[in-house]
């Protein structure tokens, strides 16, 4: 065999890595590009709340960032007065958007951030018994959606400026993901497919996602 034969021979047995390579980065797709989250409830030491998508894969989190002086602020303050910032990452713990608020005496301003900390989104939000309000504002303060609904049955409507309906948030689901899901430890969130703006759909879908956390440090 020549040297030239077995150069071309060797080219052609890494194109299939190559190919895998780049057939498995094609096949991932973006965060929000999903219409169907599941949220696990269940907080574990570090403050963090799993993702899944409906085939039950977990595809990320939403992680609470906590300093050490906010930790001691929190034994000595009620929740819903103090800052805080939760980070919803991918898979490969990377940041997709942030939300955030500071020192809250009223009404509750939340502000919304996508990956590259550009805000794309503010949640101004009324708390009553356990009927939350959350209204979702564009960057320039134009209302795009709105989200309410009772905590204590979960059960909360996603609508439009026009009152359409574009989404829930619910413990109850149906089809394949009732055997894939079982657990009352876990949301839903859905928003219909064909709502195509993107980044209110970020904005409206990062308030959805950590709806739990975000009513839990405002009690």
């Amino acid at each position: 065999m020549s040297p030239e034969t077995t150069l071309k021979k060797g080219a052609n047995s890494e194109k299939p890595n190559e190919y895998e390579k780049l057939k498995k980065n094609n096949m991932k797709t973006n965060f929000f590009e999903s219409n169907n989250y599941f949220i696990d409830e269940k907080v574990n030491f570090e403050n963090c709340y799993k993702i899944y998508n409906e085939k039950g894969e977990n595809i990320g989190a939403i992680k609470q960032k906590l300093s050490v002086g906010q930790k001691i602020l929190r034994l000595l303050l009620k929740k819903a007065m103090l800052p805080f910032l939760l980070e919803i990452k991918n898979s490969d713990d990377q940041l997709e958007a942030s939300i955030s608020r500071g020192w809250t005496f009223f009404m509750s301003k939340i502000t919304v951030k996508n990956a590259q900390g550009n805000i794309i989104g503010t949640i101004k939000q009324k708390f009553k018994l356990f009927k939350p309000t959350f209204k979702i504002f564009n960057p320039s303060e134009v209302l795009i959606a709105e989200i309410n609904g009772d905590w204590k049955a979960w059960n909360f409507k996603i609508i439009d400026t026009s009152n359409n309906q574009i989404g829930t948030i619910s413990k109850k689901w149906a089809g394949a993901m009732q055997e894939i899901f079982t657990s009352a430890d876990k949301y839903n969130v859905n928003i219909e497919s064909k709502y195509s703006n993107m980044e209110n759909k970020i904005a409206i879908l990062s308030g959805a996602i950590t709806i739990d956390m975000v009513l839990k440090e405002s009690k």
